[in-house]
């Protein structure tokens, strides 16, 4: 990794900036309805990048082909993974909401195995068993949380984030044989994702008063935009082409530390030792499915 500066960068940019995202939204649906946070989110920065290409005169169409790719991406990083992810967060604490996502590693590695992308292995098996242990161990002495309808469902739109997260992750990874403009095909996905999320709020929200939205929130969907859209995402779909779907996820150990973190240190979420332990087993465990030796060299 350490000898392709741009690969270092795109992954330590993907590893903190993401890690601060959990934080942020949190902020951001304490006073605006989640569909609007990530519609809002994603539609700003389809036209910060709207911007951008028009100064750098590269706004194409990409094809008929490469559209229909992006809607599929879209469909499944944006709408579902991201707009799951901050539905949930109204309902889960940011921290809970980053160790329930720091699992979807593990989803990419059972997929990359279905599709014949990586090989099953023991170590992988030893991983998996980990991570879903650490998981059984946050819900064992809250089981009683399960009977609120409101967290339940936090909990199962986390479910879906992770799954429309590896399934993205696999479908970048197949269709990045060719080289392609990444600031194009991210302004075609956030403009897309951007306007349906909103659709999605107007839809659902129970009020849509913006007066009632306070500025830290604002702020916070702004923050959002800017480095959890436009600059993670650009690292991510950098990294992607040249390393593999699971050298990239196991990175999301990190972001869930910096989340846990941040979430104790500026909004006073509890950190139990039991939350701990659950933490370091998922961690070991998407760490061990992971790993290899030189896992960062050029795919």
């Amino acid at each position: 990794m350490f000898k392709d500066p741009k690969l270092a960068l795109a992954i330590i940019t993907v590893a903190l900036v993401w890690g601060t995202t959990f934080l942020g939204i949190r902020i951001a649906v304490e006073t605006i309805p989640p569909w609007f946070v990530a519609g809002i989110r994603q539609f700003l920065a389809g036209i910060i990048l709207l911007v951008i290409l028009l100064f750098r005169k590269k706004l194409n169409w990409i094809g008929w082909k490469n559209f229909g790719n992006q809607m599929v991406l879209a469909c499944l990083m944006l709408i579902v993974a991201n707009g799951m992810t901050t539905v949930a967060e109204k309902h889960l604490t940011s921290s809970l909401a980053s160790l329930i996502s720091s699992t979807s590693p593990i989803a990419v590695f059972i997929l990359s195995i279905a599709f014949s992308m990586q090989k099953f292995s023991i170590r992988g098996l030893v991983g998996i068993l980990l991570g879903f242990s650490g998981i059984l161990l946050i819900f064992k002495d809250g089981l009683q949380d399960l009977l609120n309808p409101e967290f339940r469902m936090g909990v199962l739109y986390m479910f879906f984030a992770i799954s429309g997260w590896a399934f993205g992750t696999i479908f970048t990874k197949k269709m990045n044989s060719a080289p392609q403009d990444i600031s194009l095909n991210l302004f075609y996905q956030f403009s897309f994702a951007g306007v349906i999320q909103i659709i999605f709020g107007f839809i659902s929200a129970d009020q849509s008063d913006v007066s009632r939205w306070s500025v830290k929130s604002i702020l916070a969907t702004a923050y959002l935009a800017v480095f959890g859209s436009i600059i993670a995402f650009f690292a991510f779909h950098t990294a992607l082409k040249k390393i593999t779907p699971s050298q990239i996820s196991i990175l999301s150990y990190i972001n869930t530390i910096i989340a846990i973190f941040l979430g104790w240190l500026i909004l006073d979420e509890p950190i139990s030792f039991t939350f701990i332990t659950a933490a370091a087993l998922i961690i070991t465990g998407v760490f061990i499915t992971n790993y290899k030796p030189g896992m960062f060299r050029r795919s």
